[in-house]
């Protein structure tokens, strides 16, 4: 196999972070009088409508909440892109620790990306919370002291529509599926519940990230007779899939089943083409009174558009963590996530809800229906709730789990 310049760079800088000794655990208290958060995500790319600018702005009100201090000490946000590039990734978080003093880094990268960053992040015994990636093996098989995952995952979310569409009879499933490590760890999980169900996989196409004609994947799809057609893929990729899905009429024959929509993708695609797909979801802005007051105040700092789910997440993992930071009094990273796992997360979207063991977030998940257009009445108005599912059953129990960190308790 050809390795990439790209590659070859990632792999030297990921090895000299491992090898290099870490930063000297710091006495109490706030490293030089500043708490730095990063936010790490694609800013421009095809992702950037999923977390982005808009996760920058639920940060900045999350720290505003704070009154922009803890006790005095300054909490400094600083952003990055990282392209959607491994390399790049790793090379920003190295700086932000070594360099510029990053107390924190709050992810919503691809999971390549986040592999490497979160191997940085452990060996220099910083808080890295995931509020957006997906891949399960974040608080699996990869499952890191330091990390923390709040949004949503490759197990949890296909698990309820599978078993959904399975009971209608639905039995026999298509993927198309972008070609990393994200879209292969949502056909793998949701593969293992289609199978544990007595469903079957006909077959799969794999596809570029960043892709504009899905033509011959579609069409290969169409061709298989599955009942099911599960996209594997986020962001515009989704986007572009599902519209030449209706093109090509697929959605007529076939059931098209997104297995990570966020809330950004149904309002891009519209509801025509969405009206009836069934999905789950961790977070809707249109819940409660206090999820309602979110928003408003989100649409205010960002052209008029409410949080998706990774965004919310956002403003969570960082108010958890300033809290965190004012209990302990100290910016030290094992000491504060000690706290943030000690202490029921309570915010607008959630209710003394747990951190488990291995860093993931026991939020309740919610089974939706997008609705019809006539049946829309403001906008955003796009979800109907049908149901609550508790964590327990959401969550990959930590009977099945191959993580550490859960067999140590």
């Amino acid at each position: 196999m050809r390795l990439s310049v790209s590659y070859i760079a990632a792999v030297a800088i990921l090895l000299s972070a491992i090898s290099c000794p870490a930063t000297p655990v710091r006495a109490q208290g706030i490293s030089g009088d500043v708490i730095k958060i990063g936010i790490m995500n694609d800013q421009a790319g095809p992702y950037s409508d999923n977390c982005g600018p808009g996760s920058v702005v639920a940060a900045r009100l999350a720290i505003s909440d704070f009154g922009g201090a803890i006790n005095g000490k300054k909490i400094e946000l600083v952003v990055a892109d990282d392209q959607n590039k491994p390399d790049i990734g790793m090379a920003i978080a190295l700086r932000w620790l070594d360099n510029e003093r990053v107390d924190a880094i709050v992810g919503c990268s691809a999971s390549s990306i986040a592999l490497g960053v979160q191997d940085i992040m452990k060996n220099r015994k910083k808080p890295y919370l995931l509020a957006g990636t997906a891949a399960s093996m974040f608080t699996n098989e990869k499952c890191s002291p330091m990390t923390t995952q709040w949004t949503m995952d490759t197990y949890a979310l296909p698990k309820a529509t599978v078993k959904s569409l399975l009971a209608r009879g639905l039995d026999t499933w298509f993927f198309v599926t972008v070609d990393y490590s994200f879209g292969k760890a949502w056909q793998a999980d949701t593969t293992n519940f289609i199978k544990a169900d007595g469903g079957k996989v006909v077959g799969s196409v794999l596809h570029p990230l960043n892709s504009s004609d899905f033509s011959s994947f579609l069409l290969t799809a169409q061709a298989s007779d599955a009942k099911v057609i599960a996209l594997a893929n986020s962001g515009s990729d989704f986007a572009n899939a599902m519209k030449q899905a209706q093109e090509f009429g697929l959605t007529q024959k076939q059931q098209l089943a997104p297995l990570g929509l966020l809330l950004n993708q149904t309002h891009s695609i519209g509801l025509q083409p969405l009206q009836n797909v069934r999905l789950t979801t961790p977070f809707y802005w249109d819940m409660t009174d206090e999820t309602r007051a979110f928003a408003k105040r989100f649409q205010a700092e960002f052209k008029d558009r409410v949080p998706n789910e990774a965004q919310a997440s956002t403003y969570s993992a960082i108010t958890h963590y300033l809290k965190a930071v004012a209990a302990t009094q100290t910016d030290d990273g094992e000491a504060v996530v000690r706290q943030m796992k000690t202490t029921p997360i309570n915010d607008f979207e959630m209710k003394n809800v747990s951190i488990r063991a291995d860093g993931q977030v026991m939020r309740p998940l919610y089974a939706a229906r997008i609705k019809a257009p006539a049946e829309s009445k403001y906008p955003y108005d796009y979800y109907e709730i049908t149901s609550t599912i508790p964590a327990e059953d959401a969550w990959r129990p930590a009977s099945e789990s191959t993580c550490d960190l859960l067999k140590t308790q």
